[in-house]
């Protein structure tokens, strides 16, 4: 993931900040309890695509997404 388009991206529901998540190819956004998938190195950023972060996904810390 481009670093400056992951500086410039934010949740469309919450207007947060996102991390990016390697391993799952995602872009998480912890205010909202939400992680857009990225499709073929598109962030898909609509919230009727996005699934549900669990509790500890939620809680986990920004430390492990990269």
């Amino acid at each position: 993931m481009d670093k400056k388009l992951l500086s410039i991206l934010v949740c469309p529901v919450s207007k947060a900040p996102l991390e990016y998540d390697s391993g799952k190819q995602e872009l998480v956004c912890r205010a909202s309890g939400l992680a857009y998938p990225i499709r073929a190195g598109i962030p898909v950023m609509l919230e009727t695509e996005a699934r549900q972060l669990n509790v500890d996904e939620k809680l986990k810390s920004s430390g492990g997404a990269k």
